[in-house]
């Protein structure tokens, strides 16, 4: 009897399996199995899979950029979208449910880490969304009408306003903003080399979108963060990663700029599935009536390609129509006192810059680069970060862009060929300046032992004569780095004075050393 207990003892501290295979030994004690089993099983703790209390947004962390500044580079940023890009007004359907969805999703973030979140709809038929240092999201037309559901857009919103509640793009800027901004001596912006307060951020606006350099790590929280904002308003976050994987199904490698601003950090499906798996369970809302009505509202609506509204921003198009129309938010100083848009708060315009104003010097100096080094004439003037670096004459630097001198930067390889990356980079280049034309061939070149690319193009340089650009000649050369990526230098000068330059250029080239 004693040897019996003991044995029961045994199998009940074992699992299930071990009593069911025990059935002789348990017939032995007068009882059938299963009412022995039923026994065993109600004296066992009763449980259910576990499931963790809801989640709660993370710390975004700290960054050397306070929140004013933040918002500063925000309203920058704001007023540089309304100049270069159609805006809907804020009466239109298709904003006025923007902004509904986006307040839903903002009641879930703690006061006091919430930021004053704006949404707005740009025209562009582009599928595609960005956020601004601050709080304003842009959401494109296109991206409206490629939503198969409300929870799908809402998606796209709390990744976007993730990448602001976790500074983001504070976080990559350089400590050299920080000290600009604190003394209050923030330059002008120059969109077209990337230098201004936002292109030092990473932040590029072209035709039809803001280019964002966000890391694979920045969308992997921004997607993680997003799911939470996403749960809390209600929606599932499966939702999120199904409109990125529908748009990469459907597009490919080649997809919209969407995908090419937000790097898949990996496996999306994967990652939400694995991190909400023990959230509680939760009745999601899907989709609505709503959103029914404003998509095919949005499928109605005039919706402008990059080439479009890049040539649009030219021409001043839409800054003109924007004021016009009444979208211009008030919050945005973005008339001068004479009321003209155009003419608000800029650097200066190089309409009139001539060659006797920018001859370079023979004597250089060395600028010190994010793995390269390069020599310049010392009577020009460097600037850079680590994304995108400017050399020119003060007299070729202005708010309309770059008329003389060098830009150098770089684009991810992303296993592409080298002929490949300098398509992609002719490509990127003629998005942004309508009426580029690639002169002559690709050809072969080599830079102190490195192997590269070298081409020039044709376009319209910032310099006017009687009120018109005069044609511009652009040399650009690319060459691998070591870590994969590409890097590419554009020298641009009028083509009146390309050849008198073109030897300063050459000895810039010759000087390049990659580290």
């Amino acid at each position: 009897m004693n040897i019996k207990k003991a044995s029961i003892q045994t199998i009940y501290s074992r699992n299930s399996a071990a009593v069911a295979c025990s059935s002789v030994f348990l017939r032995l004690q007068g009882r059938s199995f299963v009412s022995f089993l039923l026994i065993v099983l109600l004296m066992q703790p009763f449980s259910l899979p576990a499931q963790s209390a809801s989640p709660q947004l993370p710390d975004p962390g700290k960054v050397g950029m306070n929140r004013q500044q933040q918002e500063q580079l925000g309203l920058q940023g704001m007023g540089e979208v309304y100049k270069q890009m159609p805006v809907l007004p804020d009466s239109s359907p298709e904003t006025q449910y923007v902004q509904q969805l986006g307040r839903k999703l903002q009641t879930v973030i703690p006061a006091s880490r919430s930021w004053p979140y704006q949404f707005h709809v740009i025209p562009a038929a582009d599928i595609n969304a960005f956020a601004l240092p601050g709080g304003p999201i842009f959401v494109n037309l296109g991206t409206i009408q490629a939503a198969d559901n409300e929870g799908e857009l809402a998606g796209v919103l709390a990744h976007e306003m993730s990448h602001v509640y976790m500074q983001h793009s504070a976080k990559q800027a350089p400590k050299a903003l920080w000290t600009e901004l604190a003394a209050g001596i923030a330059g002008a912006v120059l969109p077209q080399s990337g230098l201004g307060n936002l292109g030092r951020m990473g932040i590029q606006i072209v035709g039809g979108g803001v280019l964002m350099k966000y890391s694979r790590k920045d969308e992997a929280q921004a997607d993680s963060t997003g799911a939470i904002i996403m749960y809390k308003a209600g929606y599932n976050p499966h939702a999120m990663a199904d409109f990125f994987q529908k748009l990469e199904q459907k597009y490919g490698a080649g997809g919209p700029q969407f995908l090419s601003d937000h790097p898949n950090p990996g496996n999306r499906q994967a990652s939400i599935t694995a991190q909400i798996r023990n959230w509680p369970q939760k009745d999601y809302t899907t989709t609505s009536s709503s959103f029914s009505r404003v998509k095919q509202d949005a499928l109605k609506t005039k919706a402008y390609s990059a080439q479009e509204i890049a040539a649009g921003a030219k021409s001043g198009q839409w800054a003109e129509q924007n004021r016009r129309n009444g979208v211009i938010p008030a919050s945005l100083n973005t008339t001068s006192n004479d009321g003209d848009p155009s003419s608000q708060s800029k650097g200066p315009v190089v309409a009139d810059a001539s060659y006797k104003q920018i001859t370079p010097s023979a004597n250089f100096s060395q600028y010190q680069g994010g793995g390269f080094s390069i020599s310049y004439p010392d009577n020009w003037k460097s600037a850079g970060d680590q994304n995108t670096t400017a050399i020119a004459p003060p007299e070729g630097m202005g708010e309309n862009g770059i008329s003389y001198g060098v830009i150098i930067s770089g684009s991810p390889g992303n296993n592409n060929s080298l002929d490949q990356a300098t398509q992609l980079v002719i490509q990127d280049m003629q998005r942004q300046n309508p009426g580029m034309q690639v002169s002559g061939d690709v050809t072969n070149v080599s830079i102190n032992g490195v192997q590269g690319r070298s081409a020039y193009l044709s376009g319209r340089s910032p310099v006017q004569e009687n009120g018109k650009p005069i044609p511009e000649r652009d040399w650009l050369v690319t060459l691998p780095r070591r870590d994969g990526n590409l890097m590419y230098l554009v020298f641009v000068s009028p083509e009146r004075d390309f050849d008198k330059l073109r030897p300063t250029y050459q000895r810039m080239l010759d000087s390049l050393q990659m580290r």
